[in-house]
């Protein structure tokens, strides 16, 4: 644009997994516009997730189609779409904002400005690299080193401090769910099993995460347990959980939000896929272990397998343990 944005307002994912895969390019976008104000419009399940960034100038809520015509039209002078839905490219052309960029994804290509097609070098690598190719495929630069880290703000740890209590091991999480749907999670016996394990070797207290949804598969978890547990699933917010991720010593997880929260603060992590694809929804960062099944259907996608879920089944309670006994190890 022969005219440099004075308000960039960036469309974020929708969900946290996304948020946290998309950290980079959203940096990306400060380093090509420092002198902008730099704001993102987000649904209400991630917005509070933003405020943990320093370079963000403000933190917009998704509040449907109308109200978010109104919030582009007063705030953006450069709309930059992360999802590639036709939704998410309507209201900011319905507002008329100047510049409108993104993938030309969904068929929205005549609602944009500036399209971007996606490389085919992106397919199966990290989604970390699939936001940062559309930057690049608008004409921005991109770093050579993504940064998707995450600081936990002191305010949001202390309140989670207090949900934790004391513990003088300290703690080890366990997050048995996963929203998508059945087929991602992991065994909930298994889940106590291999704690179990972590439990005896370390004496840490066992925390188990997840949504309110997800209640009862913690309880069936914390039921098989000898030890000491808090079960905070569905007792925090999005900012307490990211304060109690920050504090763990480790998480067992399924591919999910805590997953890559987790990743992003440097906690280290043993993650269980199955139908998911592994090489586009990994955790990023170093400090993570991937446990999996090769088998002949996976990744498949599904949202409940029609089989027999051999993806999770064939992974032992014993080896998720000795993984995550070894990183523990090695990260201490």
């Amino acid at each position: 644009m022969s005219v440099a944005p004075e308000r960039v307002v960036v469309r974020a994912p929708n969900w946290v997994g996304d948020v946290v895969l998309s950290l980079a390019a959203l940096r990306d976008l400060r380093r090509n516009f420092p002198q902008a104000r730099l704001e993102v419009l987000a649904r209400g399940r991630v917005a509070g997730l933003y405020r943990a960034l320093p370079e963000l100038d403000g933190v917009l809520e998704s509040r449907g189609l109308r109200a978010d015509v109104a919030t582009w039209r007063e705030r953006a002078d450069l709309a930059v779409l992360l999802p590639n839905s036709i939704g998410s490219a309507l209201a900011p052309w319905l507002a008329r904002v100047r510049e409108r960029w993104g993938y030309a994804t969904d068929g929205r290509g005549l609602l944009l400005t500036r399209r971007a097609r996606v490389p085919p070098a992106v397919r199966g690598q990290s989604q970390v690299f699939y936001y940062r190719a559309m930057l690049a495929g608008v004409g921005l630069r991109v770093t050579a080193a993504p940064d998707a880290h995450l600081d936990c703000p002191e305010d949001w740890r202390a309140r989670a401090a207090a949900l934790l209590g004391p513990s003088e091991a300290g703690f080890i999480g366990l997050n048995p769910g996963a929203f998508y749907g059945g087929a991602k999670r992991w065994l909930p016996e298994r889940y106590a099993e291999a704690g179990q394990q972590l439990q005896r070797a370390t004496g840490t207290t066992l925390v188990l995460l997840g949504a309110a949804s997800e209640r009862s598969l913690a309880e069936a978890v914390a039921a098989r347990l000898t030890g000491p547990v808090r079960v905070l699933t569905g007792q925090t917010s999005l900012e307490e959980l990211l304060g109690v991720l920050a504090q763990l010593r480790l998480l067992l997880t399924n591919d999910s939000g805590p997953m890559h929260l987790a990743a992003a603060l440097g906690t280290p992590l043993v993650a269980i896929f199955g139908p998911t694809d592994w090489r586009e929804t990994a955790p990023w960062g170093g400090r993570s272990r991937l446990v999996r099944e090769a088998v002949e259907c996976a990744p498949c996608g599904l949202r409940e397998c029609p089989i027999d879920h051999r993806c999770m089944t064939r992974v032992s309670a014993a080896r998720v343990a000795a993984e995550a006994l070894d990183l523990l190890g090695r990260c201490a």
